[in-house]
């Protein structure tokens, strides 16, 4: 195990971390706090917009603005497990359209059974990514390549599914309902209840964890405090949602993959050869690790979750056409956990970066819209944001190698 590793503990008798205010300022300027970092430019994005406009906070464009970042978030937690590695996929857009192309198409079509038809698309953009995968590591061709002439032939495949129509329009409900149902106010306090009960076990029982090892961990009043804000942001979301339209499916459906996969990459074998394969490729190979399986399943499952999000955004718009997977979702799936932290240089990074990144750049693309901005100014804008991001990422990763930090 290594710095750097989510689940790395100093041994039992090294100093344990400061909580100082200047330490804290020091690890948020290295990069160590990013969801911290992340959580304020939410805070202050906010406030600008809604300073601008009054609608922006209003619970009817908050909850338009939660079903707008599933997709895109889905897709990002996928864009996670390439960075990790220190990888890229730049075919994630096209893949998106086109396993949802597949889906619509057998189901409407060729009469699928809809959840069969789902189970497809999801298939497709797997076996894409295994492919894609084993081209990169089998020829040692960089991934951006690979994935770069993937996202043509993608591209003419959604083209050619679709056919000369080029738009498929979804009419199983089954299928909308996945980004169009709506749970009540109930319902929305008992996923809340549980979920915030969650993530208070796991913060505590890893606590102790560490603790009956041996190792150091963070402050038992950090911890109790970081569930307090949880909760906090857990009970306004709720009650912003149950004032609209209640809890969106699609919403849970996006913290699932989030939870799972950060479950994943922070308590498994895998997660930590994942970290080790994006921290030093040679020294993991030395050690043991499969360095070509690990790559293959991390761009596997970098298009699986493209597949996902392209068919949770066909589900919410209810069709699938020529441009499905195009204009900017490539940018802002990228963009998101960049923003949020993950470092483009592998090996550092959360998948909870997914869900905050598109939290922010979804906030961007919701608020210029409401202000009625050109396209220009919001290309120009969201183009500016990831530029800053990855060279705060720059920065951080100077100041810790400057102090002998992985």
């Amino acid at each position: 195990m290594r710095i750097g590793d989510p689940d790395f503990a100093a041994p039992a008798d090294a100093p344990a971390e400061s909580t100082s205010p200047l330490d804290l300022l020091r690890r948020f300027l290295q990069g160590d706090l990013a969801s911290l970092r992340v959580i304020l430019a939410i805070a202050v994005i906010w406030i600008v917009f809604e300073v601008q406009n009054e609608r922006f906070l209003s619970a009817v464009n908050l909850t338009n603005l939660f079903l707008q970042i599933t997709a895109v978030g889905l897709i990002s937690v996928g864009v996670v497990m390439a960075l990790l590695i220190g990888e890229i996929d730049l075919s994630i857009g096209a893949v998106s359209g086109f396993a949802a192309a597949v889906m619509a198409v057998l189901n409407v079509k060729h009469g699928w059974n809809p959840w069969l038809a789902v189970v497809a698309g999801i298939g497709t953009g797997a076996i894409i990514g295994f492919v894609q995968g084993s081209l990169f590591t089998r020829f040692s061709i960089p991934s951006f390549v690979v994935t770069l002439a993937g996202s043509l032939v993608w591209q003419g495949a959604l083209l050619k599914v679709l056919g000369s129509t080029g738009t498929v329009n979804l009419t199983n409900s089954e299928i909308i309902k996945l980004a169009n149902t709506f749970y009540s106010p109930v319902v929305g306090w008992i996923v809340m209840a549980v979920g915030v009960g969650l993530f208070a076990l796991i913060t505590l029982s890893g606590h102790r964890r560490r603790l009956a090892a041996g190792v150091t961990s963070e402050p038992l009043g950090l911890l109790l405090a970081r569930v307090g804000v949880v909760a906090v942001v857990a009970i306004v979301a709720i009650a912003i949602l149950n004032s609209d339209r209640g809890l969106p499916l699609a919403l849970i459906i996006l913290f699932a993959f989030v939870i799972g996969f950060q479950f994943l990459t922070t308590r498994t074998v895998f997660g930590r050869h994942l970290f080790a394969v994006g921290g030093n490729a040679e020294a993991a190979r030395r050690a043991g690790i499969s360095v070509t399986r690990i790559r293959v399943v991390a761009l596997t499952l970098c298009s699986s979750m493209a597949a996902v999000g392209g068919i949770l955004a066909a589900a919410r718009l209810e069709s699938v056409n020529q441009s499905s997977g195009g204009s900017n979702l490539l940018l802002e799936a990228i963009a998101g956990p960049v923003i949020a932290g993950t470092s483009l240089f592998g090996g550092r990074g959360s998948v909870w970066s997914a869900l905050l990144g598109a939290t922010v750049i979804g906030s961007i693309s919701n608020g210029m819209y409401l202000l009625a901005l050109e396209s220009s100014v919001k290309y120009m804008i969201t183009g500016g944001v990831l530029l800053a991001a990855v060279v705060v990422d720059a920065i951080a990763r100077s100041r810790r190698q400057a102090e002998g930090r992985v």
